[in-house]
């Protein structure tokens, strides 16, 4: 895939990740983007487990299924972030 379609596929994922997230993420354009495309890497790493029982590092494509896959891969990358970044009080 190339640059471009990354580009896209993680402006897209990343907004809409957030959007359906509870509570407010920061963040500007860059991190929206950053967090899409590793929720392409998380969600098609899962989706490849899930289909084929092997663990291989592979990403989303940019198409319908494949944003799906990555806005899953998001908001997982979401919660885990807010997970082990909370402070203990």
């Amino acid at each position: 895939m190339n640059i471009l379609a990354w580009i896209v596929l993680g402006i897209i994922a990343g907004a809409i990740a957030k959007a359906i997230y509870p509570g407010h993420q920061g963040g500007s354009i860059l991190g929206t983007m950053v967090l899409g495309i590793v929720g392409a890497f998380i969600g098609g790493t899962v989706f490849m487990l899930i289909n084929t029982g092997t663990l291989a590092i592979t990403t989303a494509s940019l198409s319908i299924p494949g944003i799906i896959v990555a806005v899953i891969g998001a908001i997982i990358a979401l919660f885990l972030y807010y997970q082990f970044s909370r402070r203990a009080y």
